[in-house]
């Protein structure tokens, strides 16, 4: 009796646990948007120094539909596998099939079975969830498109882009002005 209470009292601290983990997954969003947002700020921060009248805009793009998915999958199949991990069920013998050598390590290993689990899981949701794309536009003119580039531009390719999008301006400005 002992023991079935001891398994109940870890499986409902278990799934306390993960529920509070999985509600703090936006903590996560915003720790990965940090980093994204760093080297967008460090980016902004030099253009205004250069080009103080400039207005920037920087927005984080969520992945692709399917990648979205399959990471919320992932995230319900991590708790999944974390519960039958602490109540001792085998989900092997339901098919009739012999329970791997790493299933039969985690039962005995509960603890770091689960640690494992969680952490493995979160690391592939977080790369299934991370684009780190950004777009900069200069006045509404898209300038660089990391989703289409696949890269970030140099600070020095980002300056001679806007150098040569501003003399455009320049010049298509003062087209206008001779014609009027």
């Amino acid at each position: 009796m002992a023991m079935k209470w001891l398994r109940f009292s870890l499986l409902v601290l278990g799934v306390f646990s993960l529920c509070c983990s999985t509600a703090g997954d936006s903590s996560d969003d915003e720790k990965k948007k940090s980093g994204y947002k760093r080297v967008f700020e460090e980016y902004t921060q030099a253009l205004y120094q250069r080009y103080p009248d400039i207005r920037i805009e920087g927005e984080n793009y969520l992945p692709i539909p399917i990648y979205r998915h399959v990471a919320s999958f992932l995230s319900m199949f991590k708790l999944l596998v974390i519960g039958l991990i602490i109540i001792g069920r085998d989900p092997f013998a339901l098919v009739g099939v012999q329970a791997p050598g790493i299933w039969e390590w985690g039962q005995q290993n509960k603890i770091y079975a689960c640690m494992m689990v969680f952490f493995f899981s979160n690391m592939i949701e977080n790369q299934l969830m991370s684009t780190g794309a950004f777009e900069i536009t200069l006045n509404d003119v898209p300038v660089w498109s990391k989703l289409e580039s696949g890269h970030l531009p140099s600070m020095q390719q980002l300056v001679q882009i806007l150098d040569n999008e501003m003399k455009m301006n320049v010049h298509m400005n003062t087209r206008t002005h001779h014609h009027s």
